[in-house]
């Protein structure tokens, strides 16, 4: 692949990721619209927790869509590596915010424990619901499609929250049904702290992606034994040791050394180097490769004084 191929993917898969994260703060601010309407009419906790959680998406995915437009940002003279990392700092904020709002729902839902009081205009609450659930299933769908063309993790954080508010909607119109119509009264708090419980998973999940490129975790062990196998098909390899692997944001950046006949020159060695970095760019086209070619048999034994 060129580096102008390796520029246009690269390019699109820029604009799929704001285009999802401008879909995704759109629909967010429909639904806070139309649920702080029900909320007003029918004063089910389990709403304000539906409530609460939109007002949080909006604000992250804010935060997503201030921070993809950072990430996606060529590399520049101070950013030798892209900006990446912007994606994992907007999750991790987002985990913060969806942890704050977790406790203020499940204060509430404790008042409506203590005092239980019925769901007035369920039928509106309901409708509302059922809208709500099928905006966030349309932009559910775009989000695994953008997700699966480009491996954003912002994207990939807002997807996690906006799926799950899908099955927390189900259960928020379970409990209108049963405080609105057959006066289950306690239905309606204790949906509200399952929501709230919800909320808390989703913040380890969110936190969790994010920690883990802010610390460089390594590449997935599928993904690593692949590279290996597409490094050891050359002929010219004799063996592979050193590699390490990270992801910041859209790029990827793997290295290793690379053991080679000691006998070969060096010009040979730097085209057997670029024909392996070929093979595996042509697999992970998102990758930096950096390679050090090493005689067979040679470890180097290297330290490190002030």
């Amino acid at each position: 692949m060129t580096v102008s191929e390796q520029q246009g993917q690269k390019s699109n898969a820029s604009h799929l990721m704001v285009r999802a994260a401008n879909a995704a703060v759109a629909v967010a601010f429909t639904l806070i619209l139309i649920k702080s309407w029900a909320y007003n009419v029918s004063g089910a906790v389990s709403m304000l927790g539906s409530l609460m959680d939109s007002l949080m998406d909006i604000l992250a995915s804010l935060i997503n869509l201030v921070a993809i437009r950072f990430a996606v940002a060529p590399a520049d003279d101070d950013h030798r590596f892209g900006h990446g990392k912007a994606e994992a700092i907007a999750g991790f904020v987002q985990a913060m915010v969806i942890f704050l709002s977790a406790l203020f729902l499940m204060v509430e839902a404790g008042k409506k424990i203590l005092n239980p009081v019925p769901v007035k205009e369920a039928d509106k609450g309901i409708i509302v619901l059922i809208v709500a659930i099928v905006l966030t299933v349309l932009l559910v769908a775009y989000q695994r499609y953008v997700i699966r063309k480009t491996g954003s993790v912002a994207i990939a954080a807002d997807h996690l929250h906006y799926t799950g508010d899908i099955l927390m909607n189900f259960g928020v119109i379970l409990a209108m049904v049963l405080s609105g119509y057959m006066q289950v009264y306690y239905a309606d708090p204790v949906i509200g702290l399952l929501v709230a419980a919800y909320l808390l998973y989703n913040v380890k999940q969110i936190g969790q992606n994010s920690v883990d490129m802010l610390m460089d975790r390594e590449m997935d062990e599928v993904d690593k034994v692949k590279i290996l196998e597409i490094i050891r098909t050359h002929t010219e390899v004799r063996g592979v040791h050193d590699m390490k692997t990270r992801k910041s944001g859209l790029n990827l950046f793997i290295q290793f050394h690379l053991e080679l006949n000691g006998d070969i020159t060096l010009n040979e060695a730097h085209h057997i180097s670029d024909d392996v970095e070929a093979h595996v760019m042509a697999e992970y086209p998102a990758a930096e490769v950096l390679i050090h070619a090493d005689p067979e048999g040679f470890f180097e034994e290297i330290s490190y004084t002030e």
